[in-house]
């Protein structure tokens, strides 16, 4: 195939059915045998509305608001990269002088359910909105961060894509590989209001189809028999229970259990081939997936509030109509001994820590006075610089606080000749006795890296080679410049031997040592240094 012809058959399908405000859309991908190689990047369907008449935008119960125009992002001051632009020049004043960028608009997969755009200046308001009812054919999980609606009147269907994930996310077929896979159907859903007056209340009644779409997934009148109906699907259930070090086991409430494709313990984050099916446990550990395409799966987990990453070593295979119940399932986190100190939370996110205020001449006003959403404003990584002049950050146990002192991203250090500078932060503690002969661990867990490289050392800041280092760039999530609070996660276990460490004050330096450019770095999700095991 040649010129921008894709290696792939496309079927591209409506559904029009009899007293629904709205079409369903789905799309049927098929490699039969014989194709070229090809890398696939991302997969979405994209709904272009009259600029003119749609101006305001909802992804959410708190983040909704008239948007730019396409004009005024024209006439504006393009910032650090093309999306992000400062509105100079806007036609509306309440609007001028604010920031766009459509990363700001991103949301989890598991909040991406439903969001669009009202005329609300219609003397009969209208609505269009993307309702996606489940998430079974989008890539890498439920906490996948995607983007959504952004300017120029524009909703996006995100089925794909290495957004907040990189290069890692792609879907890369080989010569001769054969593949199917159904990518939705999504809901395009239009409502009215009678009056100008009542224009929100069609995100409220938007969100209400979506309930409704859920509770009929998966639909029964889809006419592709590539498309599973729900009598040709089938379930999994258990019981998954967590022990950390010693004592009993622990029910895992809360926890994001999910079925992808075969492979390493959190391999599901950049799986993008297959279908996943994901659910929360109960508060005693219980959960139950539906609905599941038939096909062999891997078990996985990941539990908040405890490190790493489970699975289940036997695969799952889910046959038509079958039913799996896979009993009392325990996970074990990692952990080589009692925690000495420990920084952050273990829930794959840096949002504890300190997210700093925008800077005024840069805020997108939607996320002012926004706890949840305020990592999301434009240029916070620039903060650093200027919180840490001279010196970076120095953490000290027992006495810092992680929600105040511990910047939420090791980002590079700006300089007068717009140059950058690796940072090195330091954790101080002090230990009143030391185990000789024994090993420590320090345990890192990353919520996010972008082409760094991450160096340990202990009490000596100049040791060469560092004591730990990941040898090679890491990660390519790119989520401090997309306004992300995580992006991939990772698990490093760090041995410490007895003798690199000290009695009374000890030091742990961080070093992310690339710096090109603005936005290499590392956000951490929690940091823990845990005494060799001892036995009573």
């Amino acid at each position: 195939m040649q010129g921008t012809s894709v290696p792939i058959n496309i079927d591209l399908r409506y559904i029009l059915r009899s007293g629904d405000s709205g079409f369903y859309s789905y799309a049927i991908f098929t490699r039969p045998q014989g194709l070229p190689a090809v890398t696939v990047y991302q997969i979405r369907i994209v709904y272009k509305l009259d600029e003119d008449r749609f101006h305001y935008m909802a992804i959410s119960d708190t983040r909704q608001r008239r948007m730019p125009t396409p004009e005024d992002r024209r006439t504006g001051k393009v910032l650090a990269y093309p999306e992000a632009v400062l509105l100079t020049n806007a036609t509306d004043p309440q609007i001028r002088g604010e920031v766009d960028d459509k990363y700001q608009y991103s949301t989890e997969n598991k909040d991406n359910s439903v969001h669009g755009w009202i005329a609300e200046d219609d003397s009969s308001p209208v609505g269009f909105w993307v309702i996606t009812p489940s998430n079974e054919f989008r890539n890498s999980g439920p906490v996948k961060q995607e983007l959504t609606s952004h300017v120029g009147s524009t909703s996006l269907s995100m089925f794909t894509s290495t957004h907040y994930a990189g290069k890692e996310a792609v879907i890369a077929f080989d010569e001769g590989e054969t593949y199917k896979k159904v990518f939705g159907p999504i809901f395009l859903y239009l409502n009215s209001a009678p009056t100008k007056t009542q224009f929100k209340s069609l995100w409220s009644d938007a969100v209400t189809q979506l309930s409704n779409e859920e509770k009929k997934w998966p639909y029964d009148f889809i006419g592709s028999k590539d498309f599973i109906p729900p009598s040709q699907r089938g379930m999994v259930s258990g019981k998954l229970q967590v022990k950390d070090g010693g004592g009993t086991a622990e029910p895992a409430k809360s926890s994001y259990v999910g079925l992808a494709l075969p492979g390493d313990a959190g391999s599901w984050q950049i799986e993008s081939k297959g279908y996943q099916f994901w659910t929360q446990t109960d508060q005693d550990g219980s959960f139950s997936i539906t609905n599941i395409v038939p096909g062999i799966y891997t078990l996985y987990a990941w539990v908040p509030g405890f490190i790493g990453n489970y699975k289940y070593e036997v695969n799952v295979d889910i046959k038509p109509g079958g039913n799996i119940n896979l009993g009392s399932l325990v996970y074990n986190p990692p952990r080589n001994g009692p925690t000495l100190w420990e920084i952050g939370i273990p829930d794959r996110s840096a949002a504890e820590f300190h997210v700093p205020d925008v800077y005024p001449e840069l805020e997108n006003k939607l996320y002012l006075n926004d706890k949840k959403d305020g990592f999301r404003q434009y240029g916070l990584w620039k903060r650093y610089t200027y919180l840490y002049p001279t010196k970076d950050l120095i953490f000290t146990v027992g006495v810092s606080d992680y929600h105040k002192d511990w910047f939420y991203a090791q980002v590079t250090r700006s300089t007068n000749t717009s140059k950058f500078i690796p940072t090195t932060w330091q954790i101080q503690f002090q230990l009143e006795n030391i185990i000789m002969g024994a090993n420590y661990t320090l345990q890192l867990a990353l919520a996010s890296a972008t082409n760094s490289k991450l160096e340990v050392r202990f009490n000596n800041p100049n040791s060469n080679p560092p004591d730990f280092s990941t040898e090679k760039l890491i990660g390519y999530d790119n989520a401090i410049a997309r306004h992300g609070i995580h992006g991939l996660y990772e698990l490093y276990s760090v041995g410490v031997d007895s003798n690199q460490l000290v009695k009374g004050k000890n030091t742990i330096y961080l070093t992310q040592s690339n710096a090109k450019t603005l936005f290499e770095g590392i956000m951490y999700d929690y940091i823990r240094l845990e005494s060799p095991t001892t036995n009573k």
